[in-house]
């Protein structure tokens, strides 16, 4: 699809649902607990998974800022960087906008 859309890049991601944590003061009892697939930050891994496709998440760091702020450095396969490198900038926005959280991709070797 990239080459048909002249070199613009091209994401799928699947719809995936995110269940309210449930409440201690609840009326009404959940008849099931909440599987751990519908959290919220399941479904942002799994979304992030998604964003990157090809390449593989090595590891994950999340940076605390003296601000407050949190900026999650993803470490991605070495092999892949050829076919990622100049994607990395939408992935970066694309999980911002969805997410509102920053994150920063970095290539590393596996050994």
């Amino acid at each position: 699809l990239e080459k048909k859309f002249s070199g613009r890049t091209v994401i799928f991601l699947t719809w995936r649902r995110i269940l309210p944590k449930p409440k201690k003061n609840q009326r009404t009892k959940q008849k099931q607990l909440r599987p751990r697939s519908r959290t919220l930050t399941a479904v942002h891994d799994a979304m992030l998974e998604d964003l990157v496709y090809p390449a593989e998440i090595i590891g994950k760091r999340i940076r605390m800022k003296l601000d407050g702020t949190r900026l999650i450095k993803v470490h991605l396969d070495k092999t892949q960087q050829t076919n990622i490198e100049h994607k990395v900038d939408t992935f970066t926005g694309v999980y911002n906008k969805l997410t509102g959280k920053h994150v920063a991709f970095e290539f590393l070797a596996t050994d």
